[in-house]
């Protein structure tokens, strides 16, 4: 027993010398403290945790189901507003029934998605993941919005834009910008497309 006290002693005075001869474990690699490096491994650092309000689910999934009829209004308002200035005299009456009330429609919506999709972001803004792609979302809709409002705006009066070439053709540009800007909005919040 006294030998094996003195052979452990013999392997700790000696483990710290790196000349040392004697087999064993080296106790520098199990050192902690000032002066001694830490074991090279590699961390991941952890995501912050973020817990959104139940407002938020509901304001989203308003947001997307008001979404999904952006598209199919979008081609019923071109198709209507086609029909009226290629066909101003013989257009069909349905395309003057309803070009207005799908334009209110879409105004409606985008009312809608601006609220909802605002506060939402604004709910996430400190949330650094994917948040400049949500932004970059949120001005295109903007743009949109305000060019939306231009759109109607240039509509003025029914009777003045049925004689005025140039207003219609600059209503039309304005709508179908409009349109094309907030497509690409859009889409990029898609699945395959969406960086967040």
């Amino acid at each position: 027993m006294v030998a094996g006290a003195f052979l452990a002693l013999l392997v700790a005075a000696g483990a710290g010398d790196p000349d040392s001869t004697i087999a064993g474990p080296r106790i520098d690699a199990l050192r902690v403290g000032a002066g001694v490096e830490a074991p090279d491994t590699t961390t991941r650092v952890r995501k912050k945790a973020f817990q959104l309000s139940e407002a938020y689910g509901t304001r989203l999934k308003i947001h997307k189901y008001a979404s999904y009829a952006t598209l199919p209004l979008f081609v019923a308002e071109f198709i209507a507003g086609d029909k009226l200035l290629n066909d101003r005299a013989n257009a069909p009456q349905w395309a003057v029934d309803y070009h207005g009330t799908i334009a209110g429609i879409i105004g409606g919506l985008f009312a809608v998605n601006t609220v909802t999709g605002g506060l939402n972001w604004w709910e996430t803004r400190s949330q650094t993941e994917g948040r400049a792609w949500r932004t970059t979302h949120s001005v295109l809709m903007l743009l949109a919005d305000a060019g939306f409002v231009a759109t109607g705006m240039l509509a003025g009066d029914s009777e003045q834009i049925q004689n005025n070439g140039d207003q219609r053709k600059q209503h039309r540009a304005v709508a179908v910008g409009s349109m094309s800007v907030a497509t690409l909005s859009y889409v990029m919040m898609l699945k395959p497309f969406r960086r967040d």
